[in-house]
């Protein structure tokens, strides 16, 4: 069982006609170390809720009275709580299938298999554990406009929370698509956190970051003298991964040749490393992320049809910082707690004016912009407050807005592109690395655009 999860902190009571059937399942549960009761009808179930509390009710599906279906009907209003395991006789099956329709977790067919029985009991209070989370951050989001470590109240990031709260206890790959800097790679640590998975590894790879010729062997490791230079073997990011959860960071910078023998990976199962002989079996989660909209990405080319279905079973799309600026009250005392800690400082809050000026600013660099003004003015604040002197000139400047890019008709693609790309860079002070942030391309592609423009300069000279 994952991080806490004992079986002597959960509660089962069982529900079962039969009384032979109910007292040996009792002591058997019992057995394995559930604190466990037993009783005979629908209806005796019901007067114990209060009392026993249950987190998971173990119910045969066909009794006098109140039937296992009828019992599950009762409890829809706390299925959000309690989890119900239907146990039904091989006639039954398409009722069991209705009755997880209506809430059940799952269903077991009659003789019970002890072992069966057991791993499935293992499975619910791994679920239960994470439904105990999601309930807390729920909370913590009501008090603290938090959730996890995600911070933020508006509608736009509550739309996040409630795809997280359905995606995160599942194996399920989820797709998280925004701009640059929104905070993908936090989303995916959360997704892991509310998971089963949550006390395995979580391992992160920026597809963009790492050269075409070295990705594959990042990924699936290598075998010693599998090419020059691989003097030890290595392993990849899906072994590093076992039992947990993958996240790749810029899926749609991957090369298409990449992108096929990860989908072979994720259909399967199984992969060999570079140079190696012997197939390897892997349980692992994969979350993806890309900073363009996956569908142009499919259109343009840039990101396989099959394999952005196999990562889109669930959609999550993070909304700029410019779209949520209410979260910046938020955010910011957020990132001072954080700054104060690490700096030894002591600020206490963003004096008005200065609010102000971060209200206003469109965030281009979003949330890690944002983060970064932060920081450095936490540093520079001599006294309680940052103050608006404290902020850099680009945020300050003219209400916190910024020199705007004008086109017209006639303007080429190519033209418009150099134009963004060179006003980015006035914005971040000639700093690449944050302007290809900004423009949501990697960096190795900014210079490669760079280089173009140099040369077809110097071509008209």
């Amino acid at each position: 069982m994952s991080r806490t999860a004992t079986a002597d902190a959960e509660r089962v009571l069982i529900v079962e006609d039969n009384l032979a059937t109910l007292e040996g399942l009792t002591e058997l549960v019992r057995a394995w170390g559930y604190e466990a009761e037993g009783v005979e009808r629908g209806e005796a179930a019901l007067g114990r809720l209060a009392s026993f509390r249950p987190s998971i009710i173990i119910s045969d599906l066909v009794m006098p009275g109140m039937s296992g279906l009828d019992l599950l009907r009762e409890l829809q209003d706390q299925l959000g709580d309690v989890s119900v395991i239907i146990l039904t006789a091989q006639g039954s099956v398409e009722t069991a299938v209705e009755a997880i329709k209506v809430g059940a977790y799952d269903y077991l067919t009659k003789p019970v298999d002890p072992q069966r029985l057991r791993l499935l009991l293992a499975k619910v209070v791994e679920r239960q554990v994470t439904l105990r989370e999601v309930k807390g951050l729920r909370r913590q989001l009501r008090d603290q406009g938090r959730f996890g470590r995600i911070v933020g109240n508006s509608s736009g990031i509550r739309r996040v929370y409630r795809v997280l709260e359905q995606a995160a206890p599942t194996t399920a790959a989820v797709l998280v698509a925004g701009e640059s800097g929104t905070g993908k790679e936090l989303v995916a640590q959360t997704i892991h956190d509310l998971s089963p998975r949550a006390g395995q590894p979580f391992v992160a790879i920026n597809c963009a970051a790492i050269p075409d010729t070295l990705l594959e062997s990042e990924i699936f490791g290598h075998e010693k003298g599998a090419f020059t230079g691989a003097f030890d073997r290595r392993l990849g990011c899906f072994e590093l991964a076992h039992r947990g959860t993958l996240f790749l960071d810029e899926i749609a910078e991957m090369a298409p040749a990449m992108q096929v023998k990860l989908l072979r990976v994720l259909q399967e199962r199984r992969f060999r490393r570079l140079g190696g002989r012997d197939e390897l079996v892997v349980d692992v989660r994969v979350l993806a992320a890309t900073n363009s909209d996956p569908q142009e990405a499919v259109a343009s080319g840039r990101l396989r049809e099959d394999l952005y279905y196999r990562l889109n079973v669930f959609a999550l799309a993070l909304p700029p910082l410019r779209d949520r600026l209410e979260d910046i009250p938020l955010l910011v005392q957020a990132f001072l707690a954080e700054f104060n800690a690490r700096n030894n400082k002591a600020v206490r809050a963003v004096e008005p004016e200065a609010l102000k000026s971060l209200e206003r600013y469109p965030w281009p660099g979003n949330i890690r912009e944002l983060r970064n003004v932060i920081e450095r003015a936490t540093i520079l604040a001599e006294g309680d407050f940052i103050e608006r002197k404290h902020l850099p000139a680009t945020v300050t400047a003219a209400g916190g807005t910024l020199r705007t890019l004008t086109l017209s008709p006639g303007t080429t693609v190519e033209e418009a592109e150099r134009r963004l790309i060179l006003l980015t860079l006035e914005h971040t002070g000639n700093n690449k690395t944050r302007a290809a942030e900004i423009l949501g391309i990697s960096l190795k592609t900014l210079h490669n655009k760079l280089n173009r423009f140099r040369d077809e300069r110097t071509a008209d000279v």
